[in-house]
């Protein structure tokens, strides 16, 4: 997901979409901890996700706020 993409998000939607790559995170360790992960720079990628979506979050609270 791109930080321009990000930005057409609501906060709400931001939300969503963080608790939905949280589980999914979740699930790619436990899967890679069993060996049952083939891809493992999915975590990697998926971690830089989580970021910018909260980075974006975040930039939409200090705009409401000033």
């Amino acid at each position: 997901m791109t930080a321009k993409e990000i930005r057409e998000l609501t906060p709400a939607e931001i939300d969503s979409k963080v608790r939905e790559a949280r589980e999914r995170l979740l699930q790619l360790r436990l899967r890679k901890h069993t060996g049952q992960v083939e891809k493992t720079h999915e975590v990697r990628a998926l971690r830089k996700d989580i970021a910018r979506l909260l980075a974006g979050a975040n930039a939409k609270k200090s705009a409401q706020a000033a």
